[in-house]
C-alpha cells in the first residue's frame, strides 16, 4: 500500500484491535442471547444517522471542494467552508438525535419486528441512550475530513479507538458486579462517553488547521452550495446502504433469537479487511484523485485507480479465502468464552463464510465510488447502490428460508458484485479503461496464491493439534499468511515482491 494508505491502515489497525477486544468481552458477558440482540439492534439504528451524515458521505462531498480551495491558496475560503459545514452538521445531527429519542418505540417496532416484547423494551432504552452518540460521531467525521485533506490520516483513523476503550473500560469495571440488562445499559452509556472522547481527541489538531469554526449557516456561499449539491445524492446513496443494514436487522429478528447478534459478530470480522485494505486505500486516494481531476490528468487518475484496485485485491481476496475455510478457528480464538460456546462458534462461522464471498467486492467498490466522487459525480454510485439493494433484499428473503442468518449474508455478498461491475463500467466510460492484461495476470496470481494458502491453512489446522487454542490458531494463521506471501512472491506479484523487499531490508 502507499504511504498515506499505510497511515490510514495503521490507524484502523489500532481501532480494530481494540474493537476485537471489546467484542471478546461482549461475547463473554452476553453471548448470542436476547440481550446481545437488543444491543446490536440499538447500536445499528443510531449508526444509520452517523453513516448518513458522517464520514462516508461528508468526505465524498466536502473533501474535493475543501482540497480545491487549499490547492488554490484560498485559506480563508477553506475556513469559511469548514465553518458552514460544521454548523450545518450540528443542526442536522441535533435534530436527528432528538427525533430518534422521541420516536424510539416506533423505530424498534419497524426495525426489529420479530423481537419479543421484553427485548423490544430493552432496545428502546438503549436507543434513547445511544442516539446522541450519533451526533458526536458526525462531528468527529467533520474533523476526519479536515485532517484527511491535510494528509493527517493516522489521528483521524485511530481516534475511534477511544470509543472502543470507553466500552472496554465499562465491561472490565462493571462486568463482575452487574449482569444482563443492567450491564448492557451501562455499556450503552460507555459507548456514548466513548463517542465524546473520540471527538475531543481530534479537536486540537483540527482547530490548528482551520481555526475554531465560527457559527455560520451561510448557504449562499458558492463552495457550500457545491458541497450540499454533491452531498444530497451521496446521503441518498448512503441511505440505500443503511436501508440494507436495517433490512438485515429486520430479517435477522424474524429468523429467531441470536440471529441479529450472529450477524453482528460476523460483520465485525468481515469489515476488518474491508477497513484495512479497502477503506484505507479509498480514503487516502480521494484527496489525490480530486487533485488529479483538478489538474486534468486522466492518465494519473487511471493509474491511481488501477494501482489501488490491485493493492486492495492482493489483501482482500486471501482474507475472503481464509474466512471461508478456517474462519471458525478465528471466531473460536476471539469470541469463544463465557456465554459464547462452541455451538455459537459454528453458527457465526457459517455467517462469516457467507459474508466472505462478497468481501473483495465490498472492499473494491469503495475505491470505485471515490473515483466517481473525485470527478464530481455523486449520483451514479447512488443509482447503482439502489439496484444492488433490490437484488440483495430479494436474495436475502429467499436464502434465509434455507440458511437462516447465513442466507441474509449470502444475499448481500452476491449482490455486491452487481455494484462493482456497474461502477467499474461507468467509471471506465468517463476516464477510459483502467484494466489491462497485466492487471488480469496479477489478479490470477492473487487467486492462485490464495488457493495454495488455503490448502496449507487447512492442512495446518488439521495437523497442528495444540492443546492451547490460541497457539493452534496463530500457527494456522501464520502458515496461511506465509504461504500466501511466498507463493505470490514466487509468481512475481508486484505487491508481494515489495513486501519481501521491506522484510529483507528489516532483516
Amino acid at each position: 500500500m502507499t504511504y498515506p494508505a499505510t497511515r490510514v491502515g495503521a490507524g484502523i489497525v489500532v481501532t480494530r484491535l481494540l474493537g476485537l477486544l471489546r467484542e471478546r468481552l461482549f461475547a463473554q458477558y452476553f453471548g448470542n442471547g436476547a440481550t446481545a440482540d437488543a444491543f446490536r439492534a440499538a447500536l445499528r439504528i443510531p449508526n444509520v444517522i452517523r453513516n448518513l451524515l458522517g464520514e462516508g458521505t461528508l468526505s465524498a462531498s466536502f473533501i474535493p471542494a475543501f482540497a480545491g480551495l487549499i490547492a488554490r491558496g484560498d485559506e480563508e475560503g477553506a475556513r469559511k467552508l469548514s465553518s458552514v459545514v460544521a454548523s450545518l452538521l450540528i443542526v442536522l445531527a441535533s435534530l436527528s438525535a432528538l427525533a430518534g429519542i422521541v420516536l424510539a418505540p416506533l423505530i424498534v417496532t419497524a426495525v426489529a419486528p420479530g423481537f419479543p416484547e421484553e427485548t423490544k423494551a430493552l432496545t428502546v432504552t438503549l436507543i434513547e441512550i445511544m442516539f446522541p452518540m450519533s451526533g458526536l460521531l458526525v462531528l468527529s467525521a467533520w474533523c476526519l475530513a479536515v485532517l484527511n485533506t491535510h494528509r493527517r490520516f493516522f489521528l483521524s483513523y485511530s481516534a475511534p479507538a477511544m470509543w472502543n476503550i470507553a466500552q472496554i473500560a465499562t465491561l472490565v469495571a462493571l462486568g463482575a458486579s452487574l449482569l444482563g440488562t443492567r450491564l448492557v445499559v451501562a455499556l450503552a452509556w460507555g459507548a456514548l462517553a466513548g463517542a465524546l472522547l473520540q471527538l475531543v481527541v481530534q479537536l486540537p489538531a483540527t482547530f490548528k488547521l482551520v481555526g475554531v469554526p465560527r457559527w455560520s449557516l451561510d448557504l449562499g456561499n458558492p463552495e457550500a452550495r457545491r458541497v450540499i449539491r454533491a452531498w444530497i445524492p451521496i446521503v441518498v446513496g448512503a441511505g440505500v446502504l443503511q436501508l440494507s443494514s436495517v433490512i438485515d436487522t429486520q430479517l435477522g429478528s424474524l429468523v429467531g433469537q441470536g440471529a441479529v447478534a450472529m450477524l453482528g459478530y460476523a460483520q465485525l470480522l468481515a469489515i476488518l479487511p474491508i477497513s484495512l485494505f479497502g477503506i484505507s486505500v479509498a480514503a487516502s486516494s480521494l484527496p489525490e484523485l480530486a487533485r488529479d481531476v483538478a489538474g486534468g490528468d486522466r492518465d494519473a487518475l487511471r493509474t491511481r485507480i488501477a494501482d489501488g484496485g490491485r493493492q486492495i485485491s492482493y489483501f482482500a481476496i486471501p482474507s475472503a479465502f481464509l474466512f471461508a475455510s478456517i474462519g471458525w478457528l478465528v471466531i473460536a480464538l476471539l469470541f469463544q468464552t463465557g456465554k459464547f460456546g462452541s455451538d455459537d462458534t459454528a453458527l457465526v462461522a457459517g455467517v462469516l463464510a457467507a459474508y466472505s464471498i462478497g468481501l473483495p467486492g465490498q472492499a473494491i467498490v469503495k475505491l470505485l465510488a471515490s473515483g466517481h466522487y473525485a470527478m464530481g459525480d455523486t449520483r451514479t454510485p447512488v443509482r447503482i447502490a439502489a439496484m444492488s439493494l433490490v437484488l440483495s433484499t430479494g436474495l436475502a428473503i429467499l436464502l434465509m428460508r434455507y440458511f437462516g442468518a447465513a442466507g441474509i449474508a449470502l444475499g448481500s455478498s452476491i449482490a455486491i458484485y452487481l455494484n462493482v461491475a456497474l461502477n467499474a463500467r461507468a467509471l471506465s466510460s468517463k476516464i477510459g479503461s483502467f484494466t489491462d492484461r497485466p492487471s488480469f495476470r496479477t489478479l490470477s496470481v492473487t487467486f492462485a496464491g490464495a488457493l495454495v494458502a488455503t490448502a496449507a491453512g487447512l492442512l495446518a489446522a488439521d495437523l497442528l493439534q495444540f492443546q492451547t487454542l490460541w497457539l493452534r490458531a496463530l500457527a494456522t494463521l501464520g502458515t496461511f499468511g506465509l504461504t500466501y506471501l511466498l507463493a505470490t512472491a514466487a509468481l512475481k506479484h508486484p505487491d508481494a515482491r515489495q513486501i519481501m523487499k521491506v522484510i529483507t531490508r528489516l532483516g
